[in-house]
């Protein structure tokens, strides 16, 4: 009975969300407070309706009980616990009911929160992201239902994806979906907004909160996602733009735009058009990257289906909101007013900078990966496109952006003078060439972009702090006074400051690791040792054991740093015979400033196995400065009036009340 009352549970949230759709929207067209007001139980049912239909399948997953397709296809008896419940999300089904779950948990938190909203634009809002939710429940329960039974039941399933059998992957997921979802809200409030025929500094308010916390979530899902990659795949490698890596790094090129230029409509009223279309492309990527990885169209670990009778489904879906919102878009956006005008030096015309560097770096990553698709459906042709590609295409352009990142917050609004922006940013450049120089005479055989990646590096760490400095008046006020102003600095200045800064982090990570890398590969015995990068690695023994749902045959490797003994590190080599699949377990030792990363290859002969052996200077820097990054958007979602929102009662005061 648990799986029917969870199908029942969606069945429900289907009507509920149908109610939804239709009521507040015409509540809002007649202005009939009675009707608005459903939309606010409606959401929140929608949401603990999903919710009884996710802990209805998570406990089919942790009972075994395998007369449930999902359960039977994805899950084994001899699981883990851990890997029971992450198997939930790990295939199409659940990780379907999980898209859904959290796309009505936002919806649910504006209905909640969302009180100080207009009541119109909030039951637009709340039926715009209900027909979002009715689209979706309605596919699962007509194409991909979870709960689906199997008469006779198996007596065993089939066991999940050992690669996806990690601690990472039970974590890397939600936190992506989270943020693919998340910008469903700002897709709601976009077409809410061209509905209205209004968008004002109160709507850019409310919009970008709820940008932010998706931003911040894909930011980290991408970051656990990348480690994982990293230290499961055994390649040693953080990003391959591989095509679903790619389906998330769009939408959060284009978030990224969307949170700057809201802050140009919220500050300055300008911008509404294009801020507007952002939130729109926000969204419709985050669909075009539910359908790469679903349509069956690609093969990736990442993939989830393959089947293209849902993949035309969702293409449906993908083409009706994003067509529609589209057509919405040009018949309303001309009536939505701009805002002041602005010097081509200003605070305004940076963001605009911004938002196009970044718009261009989303084309060429879109190209990049669409290209072959069409191609191959068109032609037949098949071709690759690899790093190669994106390092000519991608990188020229996001470079000019990380240049011009710290001049921004240092810009006034409307007219500004370049003059006194470069003065405070004397010190960053000065320390930036230093370094390059310092870079340059120490590397031997480094590539020339080395040192010009690490002056980029600590230039937009500095150049992320010199905005603070500015604000306290650093060396201009006497230090109790600084520090006076330190402590009440406004919590969004900290997170955009933690934000840039830990780019800077994250690009020294990755010129890092890809300026000097080092391999080596040897075939070796018990006793052998092989040299990199200063290390002596001696392979001790290779054991075997047997884990709750794997056989593995374990390295065991002594690592010497100038015959002082530094780590014990142990690599595997997995079977898994229910999918009768191999997989690697890394071992990795690590300084903070380099990764000493050593993996057990094939066995060759009876008492040899290959073994590969890399120097990864700065990886951890990569994630480190990621975590910075959602750190600094955590800290600025804090703020007290992004949680509260724009009063907007008070914008009618007269023109004496108190602000």
């Amino acid at each position: 009975m648990i799986a029917e009352t969870g199908h029942f549970a969606l069945v429900l949230a289907l009507a509920v969300a149908l109610a939804q759709v239709i009521l507040p929207q015409i509540g809002a067209y007649r202005r009939d407070a009675r009707l608005m007001a459903v939309g606010e139980p409606a959401a929140l049912a929608q949401f603990l309706l999903v919710l009884l239909a996710f802990g209805a399948l998570t406990v089919s997953f942790v009972t075994s009980d395998f007369s449930v397709y999902a359960v039977a296809q994805h899950s084994h008896s001899a699981k883990p616990l851990l890997y029971k419940i992450t198997g939930v999300w790990g295939n199409h089904e659940g990780s379907m009911l999980l898209w859904i779950l959290i796309l009505t948990g936002f919806g649910a938190a504006v209905a909640f929160f969302g009180k100080q909203l207009p009541a119109t634009l909030r039951a637009r809002v709340l039926s715009v992201q209900a027909l979002i939710g009715l689209a979706f429940i309605g596919f699962i329960l007509f194409t991909s239902n979870p709960f689906t039974r199997l008469d006779p039941a198996p007596i065993e399933g089939g066991g999940l994806n050992p690669l996806l059998q990690d601690p990472a992957l039970a974590f890397h997921p939600p936190f992506l979906y989270a943020g693919y979802v998340g910008f469903s809200m700002a897709f709601s409030f976009a077409i809410a907004a061209l509905l209205e025929g209004r968008v004002d500094p109160g709507w850019a308010r409310w919009v970008r909160p709820w940008t932010l916390a998706a931003w911040a979530s894909l930011t980290l899902g991408i970051s656990m996602g990348s480690w994982w990659a990293y230290y499961e795949l055994g390649w040693g490698g953080w990003w391959f733009w591989d095509p679903v890596e790619n389906a998330s790094l769009m939408p959060w090129l284009v978030g990224t735009a969307l949170l700057h230029s809201a802050i140009v409509v919220e500050k300055r009223g300008a911008l509404k058009s294009w801020t507007v279309l952002l939130a729109i492309f926000a969204f419709s990527l985050s669909l075009v990257g539910t359908f790469l990885v679903r349509s069956g169209v690609l093969t990736s670990v990442h993939a989830f289906a393959v089947d293209p009778e849902r993949g035309l489904v969702i293409l449906g879906i993908l083409a009706f909101f994003i067509g529609g919102a589209l057509a919405l878009y040009a018949w309303r956006a001309p009536s939505l007013k701009g805002g002041g005008l602005f010097a081509s030096v200003s605070r305004e015309s940076a963001l605009v900078m911004n938002n196009l560097f970044l718009a261009a770096a989303t084309v060429a990553v879109f190209v990049g990966t669409l290209y072959p698709l069409a191609l191959d459906a068109l032609t037949g042709e098949k071709i690759s496109v690899g790093p190669p590609f994106f390092n000519a295409t991608f990188v020229p352009i996001v470079l000019p952006l990380l240049l011009l990142v710290p001049l921004g917050p240092l810009l006034a609004w409307k007219r500004s003078d370049i003059y006194p922006v470069m003065q405070r940013l004397f010190f960053a450049a000065g320390a930036a060439f230093v370094l390059a120089l310092v870079v340059a005479a120490f590397q031997e055989d480094g590539p020339w972009f080395a040192p010009l990646g690490m002056a980029l590096a600590l230039w937009l760490f500095l150049g992320a702090f010199a905005d603070i400095a500015y604000r306290i008046r650093l060396g201009r006020t006497p230090v109790k006074e600084a520090l006076r102003r330190l402590k009440h600095l406004p919590r969004p200045v900290w997170g955009s400051t933690l934000a840039h800064a830990g780019v800077g982090i994250m690009v020294a990570g990755i010129v890092g690791i890809t300026a000097w890398r080092a391999e080596t590969v040897a075939v070796m015995k018990d006793g052998d040792t092989l040299s990199i990068g200063g290390y002596d690695i001696t392979l001790m023994q290779v054991g075997a054991y047997d884990g709750p749902n794997f056989r593995s045959e374990k390295g065991e490797f002594l690592v010497v740093r100038g015959k002082r003994e530094v780590a014990r590190l142990y690599a595997e080599k997995r079977f898994y015979p229910v999918q009768a699949m191999p997989t690697s377990e890394v071992g990795i030792y690590t300084t903070g400033f380099a990764d000493l990363y050593v993996v057990l290859g094939d066995r060759r002969g009876e008492e040899a196995w290959t073994v590969r052996a890399y120097i990864n200077p700065m990886a951890p820097w990569i994630w480190f400065g990621t975590g910075v990054m959602v750190l600094g958007g955590l800290i600025s979602l804090s703020d007290r009036r992004y949680r509260l929102g724009v009063p907007f009662a008070r914008r009618k005061a007269p023109s004496g009340a108190a602000a």
